[in-house]
């Protein structure tokens, strides 16, 4: 306990200098003040926005986009995960695609994704979906696939049917497997999610930010990357807390 708490006064530490740090860079001019703000003139458009009421909804509608797609990526990622790893037939049918697909850019499916589904929140989803199932179906595969053979063999001894056996020995083995793909997954569908609302101009934190810079608005700038940040910080530790609670039987979580 006294350990955590040393760790984490450490780090609210580091934050501090890190933002004296930046005060004192935008202070002494390092850098065009059009082009760099210091921390009070960007909290200060932060709070405007909070106070305001302007942020919630471009935020609510990037957190929707983000969650949907990754929520989708997470389905799709563990099936067709645990249907390669189970099946001859579906590895022989999946794994092709699967590796023509996965080298490439999401803002490469963009365009298509555009013409087909048009500017709306379904393309955005789809492409965020998209980017973001990779983790999750290397994750999911390798999970499903590194089975302990004692505990294969105990399965067929029982007679155990294939749904069974999936649902009572192999999903709990990749459990781990697919949770560290999903905690990088999710990081990847808030930079997907963003990236796509600048190209799309659909509303969002990052439509938010593309005009503050077609404005010369950096201050405004800055505040989208502390939003952004603090999503990402969030949903990394709520996906880490659901880890260690979902999977507290592990070794491993015990007296974490």
């Amino acid at each position: 306990m006294k350990n955590r708490a040393f760790w984490f006064l450490l780090s609210l530490g580091f934050l501090a200098a890190a933002l004296l740090a930046w005060k004192l860079a935008a202070d002494a001019k390092l850098i065009n003040p059009l082009w760099f703000p210091g921390p009070d003139r960007t909290f200060r458009v932060l709070t405007e926005w909070i106070s305001g009421g302007d942020l919630w909804d471009p935020l609510g509608k990037t957190v929707w986009r983000m969650f949907a797609g990754w929520l989708a990526a997470s389905v799709a990622g563990v099936a067709l995960g645990a249907a390669i790893a189970s099946s001859a037939f579906a590895r022989d049918l999946f794994e092709p695609s699967a590796e023509f697909l996965r080298p490439l850019p999401a803002s490469a499916i963009l365009p298509p994704a555009i013409l087909v589904l048009g500017f709306s929140n379904a393309m955005i989803v789809f492409v965020v979906a998209f980017g973001s199932v990779w983790p999750i179906l290397l994750g999911a595969i390798h999970g499903f696939k590194s089975v302990d053979p004692r505990l294969t063999e105990v399965s067929r001894m029982l007679r155990l049917s294939p749904w069974a056996r999936a649902w009572k020995i192999q999903l709990p083995n990749a459990l781990p497997d697919i949770f560290a793909g999903m905690r990088v997954s999710i990081s990847i569908a808030l930079i997907i999610t963003v990236a796509s609302e600048m190209l799309s101009s659909q509303p969002g934190i990052g439509h938010l930010m593309l005009l503050a810079a077609r404005a010369f608005r950096s201050a405004d700038i800055f505040a989208g990357i502390v939003i952004l940040g603090a999503l990402g910080y969030a949903t990394n530790s709520a996906m880490q807390k659901l880890e260690d609670w979902l999977l507290r039987w592990r070794p491993a979580s015990v007296g974490a």
